[in-house]
């Protein structure tokens, strides 16, 4: 598969987890509904990796890796913690779209710390994103 067909699949099983998560967050601590999130989310990817024999590569990677790999593992639990607490407050039809802003933020960060040359037309879309985000957000 492309990464255009991952991409997508994606975004389908993000919905998903929306939708999922704002009628799990009923009534339950969002830290808690994150922390049973986060563990049953590894033990799938636990059986993938073990599935695929990508376990065996583990004491293989750099340390600079594990450090960035680790460092995204922590933003990824504070965007996830923050998210799990939209869904409970806010309605997740304007929760998502504020939360897929992320697709925004990397392209900047993508620019400015990795030194990624976008097109026009990539920041013309981000520009529309931002302003559907702020459009879903406000209504």
């Amino acid at each position: 598969m492309s990464w255009i067909g991952y991409a997508s699949l994606s975004a389908v099983l993000a919905g998903l987890v929306a939708i999922l998560g704002k009628i799990g967050v009923r009534g339950v601590d969002s830290t808690l509904a994150t922390t049973v999130r986060a563990a049953i989310m590894f033990g799938a990817l636990l059986a993938v990796a073990l599935a695929r024999g990508a376990m065996h590569d583990l004491w293989t990677v750099d340390r600079r890796a594990m450090l960035y790999i680790a460092l995204s593992g922590l933003a990824g639990a504070g965007s996830w913690l923050c998210y799990f607490r939209a869904l409970q407050v806010g309605d997740a039809l304007r929760v998502a779209p504020v939360d897929r802003l992320s697709g925004a933020v990397t392209l900047v960060l993508a620019a400015f710390v990795l030194g990624e040359r976008a097109p026009v037309s990539a920041w013309v879309g981000t520009a529309v994103m931002v302003i559907g985000a702020v459009i879903v957000a406000r209504s």
